[in-house]
């Protein structure tokens, strides 16, 4: 698609999403990724307002099984808007939230820019801080059927939650941090850092190589959410969901 092409889609998705169509039936099985992300970023880059800045980016299908499933072999990426970042404890509203869902993951902030060829030395000498996190998703759509139409929607992103921080000088090895879920006080699930790309740092290295493609690069003061340590989880109303991540901390979250 040319620069005219984008432009006509964005209008189109956004009056789509207006009528609160996110994935619009008409343009179902018609992009490449690479067009779903161009729309993307001209869809945030149309927005206005305080809220609607972008301060970083989120990476998703970090586990090759999901990869797998979805016939890549690489992850996606999406934005992440001033608007989503909440700290632990915050208690959203059921009725806001569109089939929501979380995830678990470190949420890493840069005290520098990284090149396109960063590597993982160059992402750890860069990194500022690492947050315990949730990313809050809605199921806006078909991701499954439809994975381009996700990814012009920002890939699920609605909110993501950070816990308290930990400075880059008193991290643990990242690939061997584990992480408890709990819902509603019952563990759900346990996982390491490897099981994102081997390193979340690698979640980063990927992103600055993709990123370049498009004419962005990750900069100092970007949030960056890593990727899930695990599956996916449904949220529900009442639910109280917490995480815990060795050496680093917690965050925690709840819907009524």
């Amino acid at each position: 698609m040319d620069r005219s092409e984008i432009a006509a889609a964005v209008q189109e998705f956004e009056a789509a999403q207006a009528r609160g169509e996110y994935f619009p039936r008409a343009w179902f099985d018609r992009l490449t990724l690479d067009d779903a992300y161009r729309i993307l970023l001209a869809r945030i880059v149309r927005r206005r307002g305080e809220g609607a800045r972008r301060i970083g980016w989120k990476i998703g299908l970090t586990a090759q099984v999901i990869q797998q499933q979805f016939g890549l072999h690489e992850p996606v990426f999406g934005c992440l808007l001033a608007e989503g970042l909440v700290r632990s404890g915050h208690v959203f509203r059921r009725d806001a939230l569109i089939e929501p869902g979380f995830e678990n993951e470190l949420c890493i902030v840069l005290d520098r820019d990284l090149p396109a060829n960063a590597t993982r030395a160059d992402v750890a000498a860069a990194v500022g801080r690492v947050h315990p996190a949730f990313e809050i998703i809605e199921t806006r759509g078909d991701l499954s059927g439809q994975l381009a139409l996700a990814v012009t929607d920002n890939g699920q992103q609605k909110a993501f939650v950070l816990g308290a921080a930990v400075s880059q000088d008193a991290l643990p090895e990242l690939s061997g941090v584990r992480v408890r879920v709990r819902i509603n006080g019952a563990e759900v699930a346990t996982a390491s850092g490897d099981a994102v790309l081997g390193h979340p740092y690698n979640s980063v290295v990927w992103l600055a190589s993709k990123l370049a493609q498009f004419g962005e690069r990750v900069s100092a003061g970007d949030y960056i959410m890593s990727g899930s340590f695990t599956r996916q989880f449904p949220l529900g109303r009442g639910d109280r969901i917490e995480a815990m991540f060795d050496g680093i901390g917690e965050v925690a979250a709840s819907v009524v």
